[in-house]
């Protein structure tokens, strides 16, 4: 999905920044594109442009900065390039890492940020979708047909495989492995990167695997906080727990979804707290000791944090989130989620156009929508009208179609760009 944005973006303007966790594919999916690569979380190039940052001008391009980060001098040359007539497609730049403050010039008019997660299902799956995402935010209210043969064990097994690319290929063995080492680098080495010192790894990982066990809710930073303590008293302090998420976020392995609220209809009442989710269903999943088998018993490991049904359901919705917001950016549309204060009502993603209309998703783990689902929808609906483009219950089922009363149902698997 990205590679159809990157090459929109590149035949027209001078620099560009992917910008995601580690190994989703940011650097391979520019260095294709790229005729000098400077890697900068290795040494030697890092060393040539901490000396002369000016060596960026003499190379062939277009120029791939990765991991530009390491040497923050190189975004304002790369400005002043862009300033001064740098053609199109001059500049890529990669980061694994938001920076807590933006560099002396934010590059505004002259960088465009690309946001880079793991695949989408519509990228893991043989079989192409037939719901488009793109046309349910045209407001045409498409047609809605298409099967699938992927069950619920199918799902299962794609959230634990994870869409980091080049995991995807491995055995379960060698796959936990790698997830527990990329969760293990990123307590050992990359938080401390970002010159936060962690005094305490075995409490950062507890309230990372508390973060991962309230994914899919809008658990309290405190309700986190206090599932982290691992029944031994001792809770992370306040501070503490706000620099964690701070961290997280910046490292792009926290990726929550914001509140929605409306531009055009205001609702009365709605709560503004974001919903959890990491960057990959995958880490949450490996946190909190998931297993294929635990997860379709229906169990619930990790520390106890109020959730609606068992964790499998939020673990779905999560994978569908992350498919959706691919989707989503590639049809320029923002993806938050609505809550009314005491949850009386909520929807699971809101995708919104730039002129504040909106498609509504309930994502339900099961064959077919219940009538809480459907009863949300209608709900919105009544608060939106023509404001309300088109709605739809995302399903573990087999057949994607459209209600008599207009709500879309669609097989998790249909659902594309």
């Amino acid at each position: 999905m990205v590679d159809g944005e990157l090459d929109i973006l590149l035949a027209e303007l001078p620099a560009i920044l992917i910008e995601g966790a580690r190994a989703i594919g940011k650097t391979t999916t520019a260095a294709r594109r790229a005729a000098t690569t400077f890697r900068l979380d290795e040494p030697g190039p890092r060393a040539v442009l901490e000396a002369d940052p000016g060596v960026l001008t003499a190379a062939a391009g277009p120029v791939l900065i990765d991991e530009w980060q390491f040497v923050p001098a190189v975004w304002d040359r790369v400005r002043r390039e862009v300033d001064e007539g740098a053609p199109p497609g001059r500049y890529l730049l990669t980061g694994s890492v938001l920076p807590e403050r933006p560099p002396t010039h934010t590059g505004a008019a002259r960088m465009v940020s690309l946001r880079m997660r793991p695949l989408s299902l519509a990228e893991r799956l043989d079989a192409p979708p037939t719901v488009s995402l793109a046309r349910l935010l045209t407001g045409e209210r498409p047609p809605v047909v298409g099967t699938t043969a992927l069950t619920l064990a199918g799902y299962t097994d794609e959230i634990l495989r994870s869409g980091f690319p080049g995991l995807r290929h491995l055995s379960e063995r060698a796959l936990r492995a790698q997830l527990d080492g990329y969760l293990e680098r990123v307590v050992d080495r990359d938080v401390e990167e970002l010159g936060e010192p962690v005094r305490n790894p075995a409490a950062l990982r507890r309230w990372m695997r508390a973060y991962a066990a309230a994914t899919g809710t809008t658990a309290s930073l405190e309700t986190i906080r206090a599932a982290a303590t691992a029944g031994d008293g001792r809770a992370p302090a306040k501070t503490t727990v706000l620099t964690y998420r701070d961290v997280l976020e910046r490292l792009f392995i926290l990726d929550p979804v914001p509140a929605w609220a409306p531009s055009r209809r205001p609702i009365a009442r709605l709560s503004h707290p974001p919903k959890h989710h990491l960057v990959d269903p995958a880490l949450a999943a490996r946190l909190v000791g998931a297993t294929r088998e635990s997860l379709l018993r229906g169990g619930s490991p990790g520390p106890p944090v109020p959730r609606d049904g068992p964790l499998l359901g939020s673990l779905f919705e999560s994978l569908v989130t992350l498919s959706v917001r691919v989707y989503a950016q590639a049809a320029e549309a923002a993806v938050k989620h609505l809550r009314t204060h005491r949850g009386e009502h909520e929807v699971d993603l809101i995708l919104e156009r730039d002129d504040g209309r909106i498609v509504a998703l309930e994502v339900k783990l099961g064959q077919a929508p219940d009538e809480r689902a459907i009863r949300q929808l209608r709900w919105l609906a009544g608060k939106m009208g023509d404001d309300l483009l088109d709605a739809i219950v995302v399903t573990t089922g087999s057949h994607a179609y459209r209600r008599p009363d207009g709500i879309a149902v669609v097989p998790a698997a249909l659902l594309g760009p």
